[in-house]
């Protein structure tokens, strides 16, 4: 079976929202630094860091049409990364609970031989107010442990959240909707 693009990205949960849309996708992570400008806005970030990882792939020897995409959870200008410990990771929840972030995913569709044309998509999340016993009862699953803003929407994560304006798939790590129309423009489709 023929891949119809390559996804730089090793997420599953991007794997999986592509191929629920009828895409047959090749995964091939790339790794780059990504250290963040403290010049550069969270939703910057998200942006600069999936045209690199893009780019990357092309640099590689991409031959299919890549998406590369990343996400980040933020408040004005903090970015909640992926916690390097339980305590990092209460300590993000703790940050979020009771009110309002958003998570942006920076996503760039690449054809080899094109210039990088990135897009952000953000969206508005309210958690309800956690406990420390909800805080440690999470924590104890290891579902926090590789999420930015240590949560994943479409699991355990997902009883925390309050409300969603915007898109839902973003918040899993790719805006479906905006990246199938990026897709569609270089002839890519389900």
């Amino acid at each position: 079976m023929s891949a119809d693009l390559l996804l730089a990205s090793g997420s599953p949960r991007r794997r999986d929202l592509l191929g629920w849309c009828g895409l047959r996708v090749q995964v091939q992570p790339q790794d780059i630094d990504e250290s963040r400008d403290p010049e550069r806005a969270p939703v910057d970030h998200a942006a600069w860091l999936a045209a690199g990882k893009a780019r990357k792939a092309v640099t590689r020897g991409a031959r299919l049409p890549v998406v590369a995409a990343d996400t980040v959870v933020h408040q004005g200008d903090r970015i909640f990364d992926k916690p390097t410990s339980r305590t990092e990771a209460a300590a993000h929840l703790r940050a979020l609970s009771g009110g309002l972030h958003l998570v942006t995913t920076g996503v760039c569709v690449l054809r080899p031989g094109d210039a990088a044309r990135p897009f952000t998509v953000s969206t508005t999340v309210r958690f309800r107010d956690l406990s420390e016993a909800e805080i440690a009862r999470y924590l104890a699953t290891g579902e926090a442990d590789d999420k930015a803003g240590a949560y994943a929407i479409q699991g355990r994560g997902g009883t925390f959240v309050a409300e969603v304006a915007g898109s839902w798939t973003n918040v899993m790590g790719l805006p479906v909707e905006e990246t199938l129309t990026a897709l569609a423009a270089l002839g890519v489709t389900p």
